[in-house]
């Protein structure tokens, strides 16, 4: 009878990391890939412990535009409010609805976390690995795993594949573990965050209205 694979414990993997970088004395540069504000409460409460932040925002999937703009100021009023301890600094990466709608190409039927999702991740932690390696960052990580509704075993190999040979550490991660989404939820009130009611795609939109019907 096969064992099978034992199943990886990204939140561990990322506490024995905290625990070498505190006790270096060191504080590393992170770039954080940002899908929203309540996403990256908790993720920049935590992670601004151990490291200066890039928080990069890069979703050409958010439609329509007045959604990704609304959602990119939000963050940034969080980062200006909320007390780090450490730098964080907001980097805004291109609006590029057109490099989404290509990756989802022929994925327009597929539901919320199937293929479409997946080649979604790819496309915005590509685009991450290579800021992180233009900014020189010695880390980098996405605030997608804090929600229950993303596979975090998939976003942390996509996130190991995309960093491979850019310089960059690719810093595992399950932020929904710990009281991690339910402390982003009181963060959000908190803050009077808007919170939306869908991942941010005009597919997971009309899905998410069906639904509701």
């Amino acid at each position: 009878m096969s064992l099978g694979v034992r199943k990886r414990q990204y939140q561990k993997e990322m506490e024995g990391i905290l625990e070498e970088i505190r006790n270096s004395g060191r504080v590393p540069t992170l770039l954080l890939h940002s899908c929203c504000a309540p996403c990256s409460s908790y993720v920049l409460e935590y992670l601004s412990e151990y490291f200066e932040i890039r928080n990069f925002f890069y979703n050409p999937n958010i439609s329509p535009e007045a959604e990704y703009r609304f959602r990119a100021e939000e963050l940034q009023r969080l980062i200006r409010e909320m007390p780090l301890r450490h730098s964080v600094s907001f980097v805004e990466g291109p609006y590029d609805p057109e490099r989404f709608f290509e990756a989802a190409k022929g994925l327009e039927k597929e539901p919320e976390g199937g293929e479409r999702c997946r080649s979604c991740f790819r496309l915005r932690l590509t685009e991450a690995a290579e800021k992180a390696r233009e900014l020189g960052c010695d880390f980098m990580t996405t605030t997608l795993t804090i929600s229950p509704l993303k596979n975090a075993s998939l976003l942390n190999e996509i996130g190991e594949e995309v960093t491979a040979g850019t310089g960059v550490r690719f810093l595992p991660s399950d932020f929904k573990k710990r009281d991690g989404y339910r402390r982003s939820t009181e963060l959000s009130k908190k803050y009077e965050l808007y919170r939306q009611s869908y991942c941010g795609c005009i597919f997971s939109k009309m899905e998410r209205e069906e639904r509701q019907k």
